[in-house]
């Protein structure tokens, strides 16, 4: 199973990293990440320059696709050309979004009849869109999820892993990955949170 982690110029190094980082500890379970650009190398909102792994079209071909948020998604969704190449079906992939990426989804349509999360800057942009935003880090319905804070891309990556592998591979992934001393708690809010907004678990 592929994960595109799509990933614009101007991108937020926490949310697409972090997203790849915890879903690439699945690499030997055959669930594994690329970072997904329109562009040879794209740049961070902080200057770091990154070679994609894979190209924009790789988005059609993926199991998963995450868009991530960052500093010109304004200028993504006003280029009719870019989301062209954004052919995402929910039918047969997951989708989810991180912060900004929201509104990348309420231009491609995919948020009617459903409320999101997204940051508090990129918020009034997805409500003028008629996207309802919740005050909290994350929803899901269906195949289609949305997280809101850079720190919420753990309940994305944990979505996925739950859904493609089960919530045993989410709770291995995050258990390796949280504070020392605050495993259990980390561990167990998360898969909370994964269980009231999105169904998953008992």
């Amino acid at each position: 199973m592929q994960v595109a982690v799509v990933t614009f110029d101007g991108f937020n190094e926490l949310d697409s990293f972090i997203a790849s980082a915890l879903i690439n500890r699945c690499r030997n379970e055959g669930l594994e990440a690329f970072i997904t650009t329109p562009s040879p190398v794209v740049t961070s909102m902080n200057g770091v320059e990154v070679t994609g792994q894979r190209p924009i079209g790789f988005v059609s071909e993926a199991d998963v696709v995450l868009i991530g948020s960052g500093v010109k998604t304004l200028d993504v969704v006003a280029d009719g050309t870019l989301l062209s190449m954004l052919p995402l079906d929910p039918a047969r992939q997951l989708i989810g979004a991180q912060c900004s990426g929201a509104l990348v989804l309420a231009h491609l349509g995919l948020l009617a009849g459903m409320p999101a999360c997204t940051d508090m800057t990129s918020r009034p942009f997805v409500e003028a869109r008629g996207v309802p935003v919740l005050d909290a880090p994350f929803h899901a319905r269906g195949n289609i999820a949305t997280a809101g804070g850079c720190l919420a891309s753990q309940y994305l990556a944990a979505w996925v892993i739950s859904r493609t592998l089960g919530e045993h591979a989410a709770r291995d992934v995050l258990d390796y990955v949280a504070p020392v001393g605050e495993k259990e708690r980390t561990v167990e809010h998360t898969l909370h949170v994964l269980r009231a907004e999105a169904g998953l678990g008992v």
